[in-house]
């Protein structure tokens, strides 16, 4: 019940964080709709694209945990100092140096070693083809098409709303989806 009621207060708060800033990029109709074309275009489109991507990899994520599908990884700095595992505490083999067998050695570690396969190549692309993900980038080809075709582009007020549109976004989906 409590986790409902917070649920709900981050999703309101991230309404009048987006409402707020709606309403001061409308403001900019007033003085210039070139510039206020623009803004508002560049802003949802960098805005949906962060919330889109944040959503799809949180959706990901939550399958892969509830399939139980994940690899136990090793620290990030032990990742950095030894990509290959060749100062590993355990031993390869407890036998003497004189017998061990090295064809069937680099057999089993040439087995570890991952490679590009159809599977891993699914993987990844599951994550990238998303719905959540393909929308926004449309979104933000066929605007920035629609605005040079008609002549409104203007990269000065364009791009800074690119920016903007990221922060909000990166503000709203921490709000909403943490």
């Amino acid at each position: 019940m409590m986790t409902m009621r917070i649920m709900v207060q981050k999703i309101t708060n991230a309404i009048k964080v987006l409402f707020i800033v709606e309403l001061l990029i409308f403001a900019l109709y007033f003085y210039s709709q070139n510039i206020f074309a623009n803004v508002q275009v560049a802003f949802l489109s960098a805005f949906f694209i962060i919330l889109g991507s944040s959503f799809a990899y949180k959706r990901m994520v939550n399958t892969q945990v509830s399939s139980e599908n994940y690899e136990d990884k090793r620290d990030l700095l032990d990742e950095i100092e030894d990509p290959h595992e060749l100062y590993d505490d355990e031993p390869i083999n407890e036998a003497p140096v004189e017998e061990l067998d090295l064809k069937a050695i680099v057999k089993e570690e040439k087995a570890k070693i991952k490679t590009f396969s159809l599977k891993s190549m699914k993987h990844g692309a599951r994550g990238s083809v998303s719905f959540f993900r393909l929308v926004p980038y449309v979104f933000l080809i066929l605007g920035f098409i629609a605005l040079k075709n008609n002549e409104l582009l203007d990269l000065t007020y364009y791009l800074p709303s690119l920016l903007l549109g990221i922060v909000v976004g990166s503000v709203i989906s921490k709000e909403v989806i943490s």
